[in-house]
């Protein structure tokens, strides 16, 4: 029970936290200018916004959710398991950041899923 709590943790937190990086990324635009000042500018911009700490926090979360289910179950599985958040990514990425998602991604999540369900079968 607790590992099945675990894997939603480090999927849900550190997906969560990559969508809301992405938001942010994706409402400040291309980033064109990579002279150190600009660089500066481009980060001090992102890091005044929320959804930037709450995405940091979010990732942090998972990253550590992560190291305490590897004190438990083996790379073996955890690894594999943690591979569902390809699928809680795209989802997040049609419904939230509103990406066109094509069948043949989708397609590939399906196959993830199926990997990862082999891989908590055995």
């Amino acid at each position: 029970m607790r590992t099945a709590l675990f894997v939603a943790v480090i999927v849900l937190a550190g997906t969560g936290g990559e969508i809301a990086v992405s938001h942010v990324m994706k409402r400040m635009g291309e980033v064109k200018d990579f002279a150190p000042l600009a660089v500066v500018r481009v980060l001090r911009r992102a890091f005044r916004a929320g959804w930037m700490w709450a995405g940091i926090a979010l990732m942090a979360l998972g990253f550590f959710a992560l190291l305490l289910l590897l004190s438990w179950e083996d790379v073996s599985f955890v690894v594999p398991a943690t591979a569902l958040s390809y699928a809680v990514g795209t989802l997040g990425a049609k419904l939230l950041l509103r990406e066109r998602v094509t069948r043949i991604r989708w397609a590939g999540v399906l196959l993830v899923c199926a990997g990862v369900a082999l891989v908590w079968m055995g």
